[in-house]
C-alpha cells in the first residue's frame, strides 16, 4: 500500500513551511482544549469500579476471607 502523491506533497508543503518559520513553530499541529477524551459518565464509572471494588477487597480481607 503506497502513499498517494497528493498526501505525500501536503506533508512536504506543510514541513517546509515549518522551516522558514524556524523558531516560530507550534509544537503540534492539532488544537488544544480543555476536552477530555472520555466523557465524564464513563471515567465516574471507572473510579466506582476502582475504588468499589478496592474497598470489597479491603472489607473481605478484614473479615478473614483475603486469604484464599
Amino acid at each position: 500500500m503506497t502513499t498517494s502523491r497528493r498526501f505525500a506533497d501536503r506533508k512536504v508543503e506543510r514541513f517546509e513551511k515549518n522551516i522558514i518559520k524556524r523558531g516560530a513553530v507550534t509544537e503540534t499541529t492539532a488544537k488544544k482544549g480543555q476536552d477530555y477524551p472520555v466523557g465524564p459518565v464513563l471515567l465516574g464509572f471507572f473510579f466506582f469500579v476502582v475504588i468499589g471494588s478496592s474497598l470489597f477487597q479491603i472489607i473481605r480481607t478484614a473479615t478473614g476471607g483475603g486469604m484464599a
